[in-house]
């Protein structure tokens, strides 16, 4: 396969809608790896399997040990819906239970949630995504306007790609709103996680999410007791994570 430009590509389809955007991307690479965990997710499993065949699109989730019951239950649902499998990973059991262990259960609430995430998180998507070209992401800029505001339709990925291994992201939402999200899944009748009738917006682990009140940014239900500037765990850094947050 020739080189990706992903500066050619959002010249060529920026303005294009998400399901074109996904079209170009399996057109170019031949597959598409899609990361699942919240409603955009979910849109784009619906619009990619519009645009290509089942056996090229591949799912997977990062299940942290961590999520809502109700988390669990969506994921079978998606599976069930599309009649897809769904690659559930799991972080280190070792890592996982020397933090336990040195820090207790809940350490991310004097110590920040970083490290929590490194562990649940951020170790296993590197382990899913290594040797990939490709994956697609549910990002939008107005997500995190802290930290998404630049986010292209498709850019390298310079924290889990490496300079002799070039991982393409592909974030087809990218200009979409959370309104325009809910109207595609009320009108294409996809499935979604009943926390969001709950009052959760954005939606992670059990113990870090909290709904969120009228008027609040969705991101301010995610690591509540942090600064508001920064909501992310690591899964979409501009930089690759510090070895400490990413233990192997």
């Amino acid at each position: 396969m020739p080189s990706f430009d992903p500066n050619r590509f959002v010249l060529e389809h920026d303005q294009a809608p998400p399901k074109e955007i996904l079209r170009a991307a399996y057109q170019a690479f031949g597959e598409l790896t899609l990361s699942f965990s919240g409603a955009e997710d979910v849109v784009l499993i619906d619009l990619a399997l519009k645009v290509a065949p089942k056996e090229a699109v591949h799912v997977f989730a990062l299940d942290t040990g961590r999520l809502h019951p109700e988390t669990y239950a969506f994921i079978e649902r998606v599976r069930d819906h599309y009649d897809i499998a769904i690659d559930v990973r799991f972080p280190d059991p070792k890592a996982v239970q020397a933090l336990v262990k040195e820090k207790g259960l809940f350490s991310f609430y004097r110590d920040g949630h970083q490290e929590c995430c490194g562990i649940r998180k951020v170790a296993p998507l590197r382990e899913r995504l290594k040797g990939l070209p490709v994956w697609v992401t549910g990002q939008r800029r107005d997500q995190s306007p802290g930290t998404r505001s630049s986010l292209q339709i498709a850019e390298h990925d310079h924290a889990f790609g490496t300079e002799a291994t070039p991982l393409i992201k592909v974030n087809p939402l990218t200009h979409w709103s959370s309104e325009e999200v809910w109207t595609y899944i009320r009108m294409f009748d996809v499935p979604y996680n009943p926390l969001h009738e709950r009052g959760f917006v954005s939606i992670g682990c059990e113990p870090c999410t909290r709904p969120t009140l009228p008027g609040q940014h969705e991101r301010e239900g995610r690591w509540w007791w942090e600064d508001q500037g920064g909501k992310e765990c690591g899964l979409h850094a501009t930089k690759a994570p510090s070895p400490a947050a990413t233990p192997q």
